[in-house]
């Protein structure tokens, strides 16, 4: 490896600089020139960190969860980064509120690495460059990386696409809001939290979600040849008192042992690998169609037209799609 400022950054993250991985974060999230060779120094290194994501409604104490699982796995030796996902400001595009003030414990541990992100725009629970920031981290030689979506309600369907086990919390409250998201985010649970058990309602919460799962596994009828199914756990915990973490955690490495034993974690990898291609195509191609626009007359006339009404999108992609378009940078 030549020793350009860039390769430099790479052998340093690799050593384990923390500075070194902040900077090929921050270069990750600009979309720069360098995010290409970013990624393809870092691709033989990939695939040993297992990465959870947690999401659910905000209030159900998705931090406090990732907070406690944290020290859990710092007492078991395992070093541990922390994607946060917030809300971006109106006016800087930043992340809002900043994850890494509430889990202030872990700030002087050189085993953990917290970056808080921005969703930039993104409806689905996650920044556009979350994935590429958990491979960093991966990379970088982080045990685990856990993953806190934004907490905006049902679309957080992101998560499931970019993690190996997917934690859905929520909370008592959330009781009869059960039925309303179960065909969006309730869909995703490899595991189900209900968070603040100690208040009312927890153990209905727990008896509801429990029965509409014992609904889905009798109107499966699976063929030979199908996977096994995994068993979806209902668990109560009271995060900010560090009750049911150690039983979420024994969750967590029972279905990390499930996806090892049936080799769905092989086949979920190369499932999100063959996704994140189709996603960049269709992002670069995006791009790219709205930076030509804005020096090709013709193009730009075109998607004029489209929007006022005089050409049908069909017929004007199928133009594009077969100029020159996508066969210049």
């Amino acid at each position: 490896m030549t020793t350009t400022p860039l390769n430099q950054l790479l052998e340093k993250m690799f050593a384990g600089d923390a500075r070194a991985l902040a900077r090929l974060m921050t270069l990750v999230e600009r979309d720069g020139a360098d995010v290409g060779t970013i990624l393809q120094a870092i691709s033989p290194k990939l695939g040993k960190a297992f990465t959870i994501g947690i999401t659910g409604p905000p209030g159900a104490g998705k931090s406090s969860l990732v907070d406690q699982l944290t020290t859990l796995l710092r007492k078991a030796g395992k070093t541990v980064g922390i994607i946060g996902i917030d809300p971006s400001s109106p006016f800087t595009g930043g992340a809002l509120l900043g994850d890494r003030i509430r889990m202030t414990q872990h700030f002087l541990d050189k085993g953990v690495f917290i970056r808080s992100m921005a969703t930039r725009g993104s409806h689905g629970g996650l920044s556009r460059a979350t994935k590429d920031v958990i491979k960093l981290m991966d990379a970088a030689g982080h045990d685990y990386v856990l993953v806190e979506t934004v907490g905006v309600g049902q679309t957080e369907l992101d998560v499931m696409g970019a993690t190996d086990t997917v934690i859905v919390a929520l909370v008592p409250e959330a009781g009869d809001g059960v039925q309303v998201m179960k065909a969006g985010l309730m869909e995703i649970a490899d595991i189900f939290v209900v968070n603040k058990a100690d208040r009312d309602g927890a153990p209905r919460m727990q008896t509801e979600l429990a029965l509409m799962l014992e609904l889905k596994y009798s109107a499966r009828h699976p063929e030979p040849g199908d996977p096994p199914m995994w068993k979806i756990p209902v668990l109560p915990t009271q995060a900010v008192n560090n009750i049911g973490i150690r039983e979420l955690f024994q969750a967590i490495e029972e279905h990390h042992r499930f996806l090892q034993d049936t080799g769905e974690l092989v086949r979920k990898r190369k499932t999100r690998r063959r996704e994140e291609l189709l996603s960049r195509v269709e992002y670069e191609a995006r791009r790219r169609l709205t930076t030509r626009a804005q020096t090709d007359p013709a193009l730009a006339q075109l998607l004029d037209a489209v929007s006022e009404g005089t050409t049908d999108a069909y017929s004007a992609s199928m133009q594009i799609l077969g100029s020159e378009v996508f066969r210049t940078a």
